[in-house]
């Protein structure tokens, strides 16, 4: 028996009455485990079987599943549940990060940037922000993250102009005819992408964008994540149906 800090990042029903839970913990990364009875309405484990239930877990691990016991609940995310847009993004970060970590394998720096992202979840009025600094956590993660320290063709750092999906970063006026479908950065829209791509979560304060450059950067990374990411994520079929609204 292992006691472990985690978060529920996915649920898979088994059976009449069990559940597959995968945990993104402190200790072990990311582990599946069983949860036997978690879905009788009247079982303890139902409560802390729930999607993002944050807390403390008691385990048995097993080289594949192992089996939950008992869980103690730090937070609920009360607020993301209470809130379709939160609730949207919390599934589509959580599927994100599931898609992309091996089992069994830690990672404190992204367990803590996906932890305070949920905290800040929580309490943003918009969230979208707070998602684009976690998806890029994921990128780099992945291995597929921009280069926007410099421009990607010549190394030069002043003078950026443009952002190019097909080269994987910032183009410098002189290098910008590379790449004809490059993106014409505003200087707001090119500190936004420096700011969310290195900045950590909890370093972040309150962001004021403009819609333009909000739908804007939401296209830089769904176009760069369809070039480089991979992984099928249902659920941004669904934040997409919602920022249409």
């Amino acid at each position: 028996m292992e006691k472990i800090e985690g978060i529920v990042i996915r649920t898979q029903d088994y059976g009449e009455s069990h559940k597959i839970v995968t945990l993104f913990t402190r200790e072990k990364g990311k582990i599946g485990l069983m949860a036997k009875g978690a879905k009788k309405p009247k079982s303890q484990m139902a409560a802390i079987t729930q999607p993002f239930v944050y807390g403390e877990f008691l385990i048995q691990p097993g080289r594949n599943l192992g089996t939950l016991y008992q869980g103690e609940i730090t937070h609920f995310m009360r607020q993301i549940r209470e809130n379709i847009v939160k609730t949207a993004y919390a599934a589509y970060l959580a599927e994100l990060t599931d898609k992309v970590l091996e089992n069994h394998s830690p990672d404190l720096f992204l367990y803590d940037q996906f932890i305070h992202t949920f905290e800040r979840l929580q309490t943003e009025e918009n969230p979208e922000v707070i998602a684009m600094i976690y998806e890029l956590k994921v990128f780099e993660k992945g291995g597929f993250a921009p280069e926007l320290n410099q421009c990607v063709s010549c190394g030069r750092t002043e003078g950026i102009t443009h952002f190019s999906v097909a080269e994987g970063g910032f183009l410098c006026t002189a290098c910008a005819h590379i790449d004809g479908h490059a993106l014409h950065l505003n200087e707001a829209l090119f500190k936004l992408l420096r700011t969310i791509r290195y900045v950590k979560v909890e370093r972040i304060g309150k962001i004021s964008i403009k819609e333009e450059n909000r739908r804007k950067l939401r296209q830089i990374l769904d176009d760069y994540y369809d070039y480089y990411g991979g992984f099928y994520i249902k659920s941004r079929k669904f934040l997409k149906q919602l920022d249409k609204f």
